[in-house]
């Protein structure tokens, strides 16, 4: 194996801003920011998210981010500075180098993701079964 996932993530944090779950639960509720939750449906109804985080499914980022895009979403079209999470901060931390790449400028992501959110007795909101 030449590329290891984890040195995949080690690369992508020293080209990112990595938040901790105090940084980002000052940054929360803000107009100018947007939290996107990039785990999958089943992490959401068992765990819950962060209150008014916007759901992205990993797989389908880079179609939502681009504009060219048939699966194109509004919302990263917008002058916001983003907040990508997922459970342990791996998935958001190769998301928020992927969102730089393509274009995204305020782009930061949650060091340790949902689970040290959750940790820090922060807020959060159950989500429906469908």
């Amino acid at each position: 194996m030449k590329v290891r996932v984890r040195d995949m993530v080690a690369a992508a944090e020293t080209e990112i801003v990595t938040l901790y779950a105090a940084e980002a639960a000052d940054l929360h509720g803000a107009a100018d920011v947007r939290f996107v939750d990039l785990r999958d449906r089943r992490e959401l109804e068992r765990e819950g998210r962060i209150p008014g985080a916007f759901h992205c499914p990993r797989g389908m980022l880079e179609f939502w981010i681009d504009p060219a895009s048939p699966y194109h979403k509004p919302i990263f079209a917008e002058d916001v500075q983003f907040v990508f999470y997922c459970a342990s901060g791996w998935r958001s931390a190769l998301s928020a180098k992927t969102a730089q790449d393509m274009g995204l400028d305020r782009v930061s992501h949650l060091g340790g993701g949902f689970s040290s959110w959750r940790d820090a007795d922060l807020p959060v909101e159950p989500v429906a079964a469908r």
